[in-house]
């Protein structure tokens, strides 16, 4: 293993790791934004609201037990191959920790906090971005981290589809029993879950206080009661 990454030959051209890493990353991150953008706003209003929770709480659930790769066989009889099915699958997976961390996030934000952002005026879209949002940051990047790690890890699934990414070291690799080119390929994608999860958990010290990041550990025990 250690021999096949040292071979300067697999550091360059269309198959090498540079661009093997980018379109692993391309993966990740468009899978990320569209989940962040379905997610959080949902999270947010029902967490904010407190009807549908167990609706949220089901969902996610049903969610995590979908096996990507099941799932994304379907897709593939579906839509085709292409870009569409495993982005699809990955979506699904990056949504339930997102979604969870969200709903969390807001409805164990202190209730006296919320009644007194009432009590001086503040309309409901004002506490849930002005009060809520903020308290609820915790819980929500830590949903972010959660989701990416299994992203990153999963996105070797493009590989079978015909696509690139870190997994078509894998899939190439079984394929002719390169089992060095196998280990190599499992060894980049572990350490770039290990290296992004690092720098999420560097990004969320920087956007979270210390005295939420406190609280957000006290939080399963203060969280609201869901309205169903």
């Amino acid at each position: 293993m250690i021999d096949w990454l040292r071979d300067p030959a697999h550091w360059s051209g269309s198959n090498g790791i540079p661009i093997r890493l980018v379109e692993h990353l391309g993966y990740t991150g468009l899978a990320l934004l569209i989940a962040l953008v379905i997610a959080v706003p949902l999270g947010l209003v029902i967490g904010h609201t407190g009807r549908g929770g167990f609706l949220v709480v089901s969902l996610a659930n049903s969610l995590r037990a979908l096996p990507t790769l099941g799932l994304l066989v379907l897709l593939v009889l579906l839509l085709g191959i292409g870009l569409g099915a495993p982005l699809i699958a990955l979506i699904v997976l990056a949504v339930p920790p997102i979604l969870a961390g969200s709903y969390a996030g807001v409805r164990a934000v202190d209730p006296a906090v919320v009644d007194a952002a009432r009590g001086v005026g503040m309309r409901g879209s004002d506490v849930l971005l002005r009060v809520e949002l903020p308290n609820a940051l915790p819980l929500i990047l830590g949903g972010v981290r959660s989701a990416a790690l299994q992203v990153i890890s999963t996105a070797t699934v493009a590989a079978f589809v015909a696509l690139g990414g870190l997994g078509r070291y894998i899939i190439d690799g079984l394929a002719v029993r390169d089992y060095p080119q196998m280990a190599a390929g499992s060894l980049l994608v572990a350490l770039l879950a290990i290296i992004a999860d690092l720098g999420l958990a560097g990004l969320q010290r920087a956007l979270v206080s210390p005295g939420l990041r406190t609280i957000a550990k006290l939080r399963p025990s203060i969280v609201r009661p869901a309205v169903t």
